[in-house]
C-alpha cells in the first residue's frame, strides 16, 4: 500500500480484540477518515437508495433489525429460507451501504471497520486488508473488564457476535470470514495491545 496516494485500509476483527479501537487509532495517526457502522449508517440514511431499501424491508417486517441474527441463524441452519423477499431486500440494503462506502473511498483515503470492506475492495490497487484476532481467553478478559460482566457472560457475547459476523460475511460475500487468504495481514493482538498493534501496522505501512 502506498500512503502517498489515495488508499483504503479495511479492518475485519473478532469480537473483543479491540479491532475498532485499532482502526480508529490507525485512522488518527494517518490523518484520514474512519468509517465504522455508526458513521456509515448516518451517511447512508441520507441516501435515497438506502432509504428505499430500508422502507421496503420495514414494510414487510417492522422488526427486521431485531430479527437480523435470528434470520441468518435460521438460514444457515436450514440452508434455505422461505422469506425470499426479506432476503432480497436485505441484500438491497447491503448493496446500498456498499455504494456509500465506495463513494466515500473514491473521494478520500479512509480506514473502514467491518462491513465486509475486505470484499468490497478485494481488487482495489491500493488497499490494505487486515484481520484482527486473538485467543478466546484474552478476549473474555477484555470484554468482562470493558462491560463489567463475568467472563462467562463475556464468552456468550463473543460467541454471539462472532457468529453473527461470520454469517453476515458468508451471506453477502460468499467468503469465509476467518479465511486468511481474504486479507493482506492477519494479526494476533495478544502481545500487542491497541497501541502496540497500531505501531506494528504503521511499520508495515511505512
Amino acid at each position: 500500500m502506498n500512503k502517498e496516494e489515495k488508499f483504503i485500509i479495511t479492518i475485519s476483527r473478532q469480537f473483543g480484540t479491540g479491532g475498532h479501537e485499532i482502526g480508529a487509532e490507525l485512522a488518527r495517526r494517518l490523518g484520514v477518515k474512519l468509517l465504522d457502522k455508526q458513521i456509515l449508517n448516518a451517511v447512508a440514511s441520507r441516501m435515497k437508495t438506502v432509504e428505499d431499501a430500508i422502507e421496503k424491508i420495514e414494510s414487510r417486517n417492522p422488526l427486521w433489525r431485531d430479527d437480523f441474527t435470528n434470520f441468518y441463524r435460521t438460514y444457515m441452519a436450514n440452508n434455505e429460507y422461505n422469506g425470499q423477499e426479506q432476503g432480497d431486500t436485505s441484500h438491497a440494503l447491503f448493496n446500498a451501504q456498499a455504494e456509500v462506502i465506495r463513494k466515500i473511498a473514491n473521494e478520500e483515503s479512509c480506514v473502514i471497520v467491518g462491513r465486509c470492506g475486505f470484499d468490497i475492495f478485494a481488487d482495489h490497487p491500493n488497499a490494505l486488508k487486515i484481520f484482527i484476532h486473538s485467543s478466546l481467553e484474552c478476549r473474555k478478559r477484555r470484554i468482562a473488564e470493558k462491560y463489567d460482566i463475568s467472563e462467562h457472560d463475556a464468552a456468550a457475547m463473543i460467541v454471539d457476535n462472532d457468529y453473527s459476523r461470520e454469517l453476515y460475511t458468508k451471506k453477502y460475500t460468499g467468503r469465509e470470514w476467518k479465511d486468511a487468504t481474504n486479507y493482506d495481514i492477519s494479526l494476533d493482538v495478544r502481545k500487542f495491545g491497541v497501541n502496540g498493534a497500531v505501531d506494528f501496522l504503521m511499520k508495515c505501512i511505512e
